[in-house]
């Protein structure tokens, strides 16, 4: 019995390092960047940045909702695409980080839920605003 479940476990592992394989007629992203440093930022300015990806499956890819951390990053609605992205198609969306009231570094998550298995997805803010 221990050694079965021995060879379970070290086929498991073999399998997870030799990578996942690649689901035949479904969507995949990847994204250009997943961490954006926006660097130091004044307070009371305009911080948004722009997160780029592409579909590089092989079905298109629907983008069903994008959330920020909190109530300091937003995620600007008109920015990114409700339609279906093809294969091969590229896409992106905006972020704002609020400004207005906070000073000091900032390091804030935005998940992105997909029609991809395993969603959702993590890409990151970050920098520092300045007095």
């Amino acid at each position: 019995m221990k050694k079965s479940i021995l060879l379970l476990f070290a086929a498991a592992a073999m399998a997870v390092s030799a990578g996942a394989p690649k689901l035949e007629n479904a969507p995949a992203i990847a994204f250009e960047k997943e961490v954006i440093d926006m660097g130091n930022i004044r307070k009371d300015s305009e911080a948004v940045c722009e997160f780029k990806f592409t579909n590089t499956g092989t079905a298109p890819l629907i983008i069903e909702s994008i959330k920020g951390q909190c109530g300091c990053t937003t995620v600007l609605p008109e920015s990114w695409t409700k339609e279906p992205i093809q294969p091969g198609g590229k896409a992106s969306f905006k972020v704002k980080y609020d400004t207005s009231t906070r000073v000091g570094m900032f390091d804030k998550k935005i998940m992105v839920q997909t029609n991809v298995a395993l969603t959702p997805f993590e890409v990151k803010i970050k920098g520092n605003v300045l007095p």
